[in-house]
C-alpha cells in the first residue's frame, strides 16, 4: 500500500482512540432496544456532523436510522461502511454492537481524512443501520433503493470470539405465528372448547419432527409469546416466534413452505384459525463475501497480527444472520468477524462484558484500520476493483 495513505488511515484511527472509546462505553452502558436507539442516534450523528459530515436522519423512513456522508468529488468512487447500535433484551450488548459502531465511525472518517488530502477521490458513506437485532434496518435502506443509489461498494465489521471472514451467514425470515380457538369452562365443558394452546403445542411439535428432515444448515428456532390466561379456562388464543434460516435465500423459501404446513396441519386437526405473517420488511439475505475484498482484507489484517483459520475450514462453519446480507446481494460487499480477546459466544453475558474491555477496544481499531486500508484499495486501484466487480457479477 501507498505509505502516505497508510499512515493518514493509521495515524487517523490512532489519534480517534479517546474519542471512540468514550462513545463505545456510552453505547455500552446505556443500551436500547432495536427502533427504539434514540439515545445512541444522536450521539452518533451530533458528532459526525461536528466531524463534517452531511447527515440525514430518520432515514428510509426509520426514526433511529441515518446516513452520514463526505465527499470531495461528484466523481469517483463510493464506498459505504455501516455502523449498528442496538442491543439484546436482557443481555444489553452482548453482540458487540457499541463496538460496531465505532468501527464504522474510524472507518469514515480514515476515509474522510484521505478525501481531505486528495489522496483519493470520490465519496464515503456510512449508514447508521438500526435493528439489525429485531427488525433488519439495512432491508428497509434496500427497498428505498438507498443502497445502490449512492455506494458503489459496502463493507462493515463484526466482533467475534475469533477473525474470520468466509463463514456461512444464513437468510432468516421471522414468523408470527397465531391460534384462535373458542374459550369454554376447562372443567365444567371443555368439549365446548377449541384449544389454541392445543393447536400450538401441535404445531410446535410438526416443527421438531421436521428438524430430522431437513439439512443440517437448516435452523428452525422459536418461543410461546401467549398460551393462556388461566389454567381453568380452555385457550381461545395462543401465540408464539418463530426464525427459520438457511444457507441461500432459495433454500429459505423451501424450508418456509414446510414450516407454514407444520402449522397449517396442526390448525386442520383441531379446528382453530390460523394466522401467520412474515416479516413486514422480507426475508434477511445470506451474505455475499467478496473474494476479492475479502482476501485483501484478510492480507492487511495480518499484517496487524490477525489469525485466520485456512478458508476450507472458515467455509465449513455454519455462523449466525445479519441484514447485512441484503447490502452484499446489491453492491459489492465485505462483512468480516474480528476477535476481541474472549472465548465466549455472542448473544452471552460474558461477550456482553468482553465488549467493554480496552483490549477489546484495540482490537476494534485494528480491524478498523485494516478495513479502511482495504476501502482505500477500492478507490486507488482500478484493476482491483474491476476484480471486486467481477466477483460481484459472477454471483455467489
Amino acid at each position: 500500500m501507498n505509505p502516505v495513505v497508510e499512515n493518514v488511515i493509521v495515524s487517523t484511527i490512532n489519534g480517534l482512540d479517546a474519542e471512540l472509546r468514550r462513545i463505545s462505553l456510552e453505547l455500552h452502558d446505556d443500551p436500547e432496544l432495536g427502533d427504539k436507539e434514540y439515545k445512541a442516534c444522536r450521539l452518533l450523528t451530533n458528532y459526525l456532523e461536528g466531524k463534517g459530515f452531511k447527515v440525514t436522519r430518520e432515514a428510509a423512513g426509520m426514526p433511529t436510522a441515518f446516513i452520514a456522508e463526505y465527499s470531495n468529488s461528484s466523481t469517483g468512487r463510493r464506498l459505504g461502511f455501516c455502523s449498528e447500535y442496538d442491543a439484546l433484551p436482557g443481555v444489553g450488548h452482548a453482540c458487540g454492537h457499541n463496538l460496531i459502531a465505532i468501527s464504522g465511525l474510524a472507518c469514515a472518517l480514515a476515509t474522510k481524512a484521505l478525501l481531505d488530502q486528495n489522496l483519493i477521490t470520490g465519496t464515503v458513506v456510512l449508514y447508521g443501520t438500526p435493528a439489525e437485532e429485531s427488525t433488519s434496518g439495512k432491508i428497509k435502506f434496500v427497498h428505498e433503493g438507498e443502497v445502490t443509489s449512492r455506494i458503489d461498494v459496502a463493507m462493515m465489521l463484526h466482533p467475534s470470539p475469533m477473525d474470520g471472514i468466509w463463514g456461512k451467514m444464513l437468510a432468516l425470515d421471522s414468523l408470527d405465528v397465531e391460534f384462535f380457538g373458542k374459550a369454554s369452562h376447562a372443567g365444567m365443558a371443555p368439549w365446548n372448547g377449541i384449544n389454541a394452546l392445543d393447536a400450538f403445542m401441535q404445531g410446535w411439535n410438526n416443527v421438531s419432527m421436521l428438524r430430522q428432515q431437513t439439512l443440517t444448515s437448516n435452523r428452525i428456532h422459536g418461543i410461546i409469546k401467549h398460551g393462556g390466561n388461566s389454567a381453568n379456562v380452555i385457550p381461545d388464543y395462543a401465540s408464539g416466534k418463530f426464525y427459520c434460516r438457511a444457507v441461500t435465500h432459495k433454500e429459505l423459501e423451501e424450508l418456509k413452505v414446510k414450516v407454514e404446513n407444520c402449522f397449517k396441519a396442526a390448525a386442520g386437526a383441531t379446528g382453530c384459525q390460523l394466522k401467520l405473517t412474515w416479516a413486514p420488511y422480507g426475508a434477511v439475505d445470506d451474505v455475499f463475501q467478496n473474494d476479492s475484498l475479502g482476501e485483501t482484507y484478510k492480507t492487511y489484517m495480518t499484517e496487524e497480527g490477525g489469525k485466520f483459520l485456512p478458508r476450507s475450514v472458515e467455509e465449513s462453519i455454519v455462523s449466525g444472520t445479519t441484514d447485512f446480507g441484503n447490502f452484499s446481494n446489491v453492491v459489492p460487499g465485505l462483512h468480516p468477524g474480528f476477535y476481541i480477546a474472549t472465548t465466549a459466544a455472542n448473544h452471552t453475558k460474558e461477550f456482553e462484558k468482553a465488549a467493554r474491555t480496552e483490549e477489546a477496544h484495540a482490537l476494534t481499531l485494528r480491524a478498523a484500520r485494516s478495513l479502511s486500508k482495504t476501502a482505500a484499495t477500492v478507490f486507488l486501484d482500478d484493476a482491483f476493483y474491476a476484480h471486486v466487480r467481477a466477483d460481484f457479477d459472477k454471483g455467489k
